[in-house]
């Protein structure tokens, strides 16, 4: 009996792991944002996949540096676009999901926070608890896009900041 259910409990957390690994295969495939060089692992929550009309894709890890991309891409199409989901950290279609922009929670490469969500629930709770705004895919675009400046002059000071401090160290 008891080898019994220490099996089960085995199989169980085999396919746990099995699927954490398949979860994120986008990962796998591009496990750094082309644009800032940020570990898409670890920002699991806020990455997207972009795919576009001629079978590329292009992970990022923010809709900031997707931003960027579909800018700099202007001529191809994107066929399906995906972001982490915030709860699960699985990718979910972009346009579908429930975004909620600002809140007191730090964004990914910007000052305005931008999140997405599978369910509407929870990106009310998320509001509840950490406040912002519910937004469609589009309008989480049009404030990626309002903050472009802003947030490039933001990245470009702390990455000064950092050599300043990094150079500091060696002597």
């Amino acid at each position: 009996m008891r080898k019994g259910i220490l099996s089960a409990v085995l199989v169980a957390f085999l396919l746990s792991i099995a699927g954490m690994v398949m979860a994120h295969e986008d990962v796998q495939k591009a496990p750094s944002c082309k644009y800032c060089g940020m570990d898409r692992e670890k920002f699991a929550h806020s990455r997207m996949l972009v795919t576009y009309d001629d079978g590329t894709k292009l992970g990022t890890c923010s809709i900031h540096c997707l931003a960027v991309d579909l800018a700099q891409n202007i001529d191809k199409m994107p066929r399906l676009i995906e972001v982490g989901d915030y709860s699960s950290k699985e990718l979910i279609d972009a346009e579908k999901a429930y975004w909620v922009i600002d809140g007191n929670k730090p964004g990914v490469m910007t000052n305005q926070a931008k999140w997405a969500f599978a369910k509407k629930e929870d990106a009310e709770k998320f509001i509840k608890e950490n406040g912002g705004t519910l937004a469609t895919f589009d309008e989480a675009m049009k404030a990626a896009y309002e903050s472009m400046y802003a947030d490039t002059k933001m990245i470009r000071e702390k990455r000064k900041m950092k050599k300043m401090k990094e150079g500091a160290g060696h002597h």
